[in-house]
């Protein structure tokens, strides 16, 4: 695995969409798992024998251009793979805005997002009662982009677009964004499942 931090990060500027305003859904079983509403970490779990979590790199960064919308100052950037049996099966980025890190501070709960190391940022969001899912949007990433580019040095060949989803999490009035794209090896199980 060609992976590295000096390569962080790895997240690119794309457009999601609501998947009521969208044509062109992949007509399979991964657009059941692109609209699910639970936890995709709990899902991923009974699907492999170890699950794991490898942190691409974390750090306070701009965000995208129109990746979160009238958010001006810099926001924790989180990108993660999430591993089946050893191959990387999700791309994850994690936007959590500075109003929510500083009330994490203030308030010295368990759940510091810069210290979550290898732990799965899902189990948090779908157990934390303070913490509410909002909507799922999608999006399609081309064969020539960043994450084909990091799927590709992941020894996993892209013959076709990738696909993601992006979720609104809210917490103390304010809303924390997580992206989860989809690499080959995960849609290639999920296809051969159905």
């Amino acid at each position: 695995m060609n992976v590295t931090s000096i390569s962080f990060p790895y997240g690119e500027s794309i457009h999601w969409f609501s998947p009521q305003k969208i044509d062109s859904l992949p007509d399979s079983q991964l657009k059941e798992w692109l609209l699910a509403t639970g936890s995709l970490t709990l899902r991923l779990k009974t699907h492999c024998n170890h699950f794991e979590v490898k942190v691409l790199g974390e750090h306070l960064l701009e965000p995208l251009a129109d990746e979160f919308p009238a958010q001006t100052d810099p926001v924790w950037v989180r990108e993660v793979l999430l591993c089946l049996d050893g191959i990387p099966w999700v791309f994850a980025r994690t936007l959590i805005p500075q109003t929510i890190l500083s009330t994490q501070r203030n308030d010295n709960q368990y759940n510091d997002f810069t210290r979550l190391g290898t732990r799965s940022l899902g189990e948090l969001l779908f157990t934390s009662p303070d913490i509410t899912p909002g909507n799922i949007e999608v999006a399609q990433f081309k064969t020539c982009g960043r994450l084909a580019a990091l799927a590709t040095s992941l020894n996993q060949h892209v013959n076709s677009s990738l696909w993601g989803r992006r979720r609104y999490f809210n917490l103390h009035d304010s809303q924390l964004i997580v992206s989860e794209i989809f690499l080959p090896a995960a849609v290639d199980y999920i296809n051969q499942s159905a």
